[in-house]
């Protein structure tokens, strides 16, 4: 069933809707929980969530890319609850994503208004629509769906030292491409 089809069945309020969804997005939606939270348990809490965050925002909403969509609500709630755990120094799944970026992404504190994280959002973007289409992926794998090092070197069948170095690499362009338009870091 494709996204249209399914985004049909909310709009018309049919519980076939959550169903077929999990179908077609529940793996993608539990990676990407369990990449943060490194716990199956709240993994699966939050795709239940999701299924239901989905349910009462369509409609309104009429997400373009359901799959996008779903993953969006997944990954806020996954990085809330995993702020939320942190606090009980639970779990350690999001820490090294966040460290390893630290170094590349501006602090909060030094974006003090929406316009800067506009203009943010616009340069990394722009950054990746100059990367290859491998880099492009990958980096969003690591980076949004929050795969692990072992796992992106075993998909390109490299070892996970180099899938280290790669990312390493990947994460100093971005740096240089932010200090290049002017943001501080």
């Amino acid at each position: 069933m494709d996204d249209l089809q399914i985004i049909e069945l909310y709009n018309a309020r049919t519980e076939t809707a959550i169903e077929k969804t999990s179908i077609k997005y529940g793996p993608m939606l539990h990676g990407i929980a369990f990449n943060i939270l490194s716990n199956h348990w709240d993994s699966e809490e939050i795709v239940n969530d999701t299924y239901s965050k989905a349910w009462n925002t369509i409609p309104p909403k009429q997400p373009e890319f359901l799959g996008a969509y779903l993953g969006r609500i997944t990954r806020n709630l996954s990085i809330n609850r995993w702020h939320k755990q942190r606090a009980q120094k639970r779990y350690k799944g999001a820490d090294l994503l966040l460290s390893e970026l630290q170094d590349c992404i501006p602090h909060s504190d030094t974006i003090e208004t929406e316009m800067q994280t506009k203009e943010l959002v616009e340069v990394i973007n722009s950054w990746l629509k100059k990367l290859s289409q491998d880099d492009r992926i990958l980096f969003l794998r690591r980076y949004w769906f929050g795969d692990t090092v072992k796992q992106l070197a075993k998909k390109a069948t490299t070892s996970p030292n180099k899938m280290a170095g790669r990312l390493y690499r990947l994460r100093q362009s971005l740096k240089k491409a932010l200090e290049m338009e002017g943001i501080s870091l």
